[in-house]
């Protein structure tokens, strides 16, 4: 059986090898690695053309929404903290569009970290911009380990249970929810830390980054939501 090509979205920053510094296409290999424990094939997704994104969605069996930058906040209608990252805006532009691709194509896809927070954009929805000002306390920010409660009827909850421990540093939080996307994991304090979009065969988002570590329960669901 073929294996179920996995997208995975990517950035541009300088790269170093050998003598020379270039810019280079930028994917930590933890998410390759996941893709292929799942047994799905990684292909890397640079955030280039739009008119790039139908041809990526229909050869594609799955996608990923990788973390890194926080999204800049002038998309959703917010202002930028000075606090946050300079933000990659090409990449916000590419990334929230094939988002919405992928969706109306029913293909699966998984936002991880600041994926989660494109995929609830893409679907309308806002963000904190600056969460530890808005719950009075550093233990996103700082990725303390925390405990959180999960849904068990969701495709969260049945890959990992109802209760799951992770590390998750993130200075943006949910605000309001995207059309059509449910809440199924939360923090201690309510700041939601995992979504799904209702009707869709898989459309997760997570806060934290199940492709670290050994467990790789919620990358194998994305795989085998893509299988043929």
């Amino acid at each position: 059986m073929l294996r179920p090509l996995i997208g995975i979205t990517t950035y541009f920053d300088p790269a170093r090898w050998g003598a020379w510094v270039r810019e280079a296409v930028i994917s930590p290999p933890a998410y390759a690695k996941a893709v292929d424990r799942a047994g799905g094939s990684p292909v890397l997704v640079p955030p280039l053309s739009l008119g790039a994104i139908e041809g990526y969605v229909r050869g594609l069996s799955g996608l990923i929404l990788a973390g890194g930058v926080e999204v800049d906040p002038a998309v959703y209608g917010e202002e930028r903290d000075e606090r946050v990252a300079e933000p990659q805006p090409g990449r916000d532009r590419f990334e929230i569009a094939i988002a919405r691709a992928a969706i109306e194509a029913d293909l699966p896809v998984l936002g991880v970290d600041r994926g989660l927070h494109v995929l609830n954009v893409a679907l309308g929805g806002t963000l904190i911009p600056w969460l530890p000002q808005a719950v009075h306390h550093d233990r996103h920010a700082g990725g303390e380990p925390h405990v959180l409660q999960v849904s068990v009827s969701s495709k969260v909850g049945k890959a990992v249970g109802d209760r799951l421990e992770v590390t998750a540093p993130h200075h943006q939080g949910i605000r309001r929810l995207g059309d059509g996307l449910l809440a199924v994991a939360w923090a201690d304090d309510q700041i939601v830390e995992a979504v799904e979009l209702q009707g869709h065969r898989f459309c997760v988002g997570v806060q934290w980054h199940p492709e670290r570590g050994g467990d790789n329960r919620i990358v194998d669901a994305l795989v085998e939501a893509a299988m043929p």
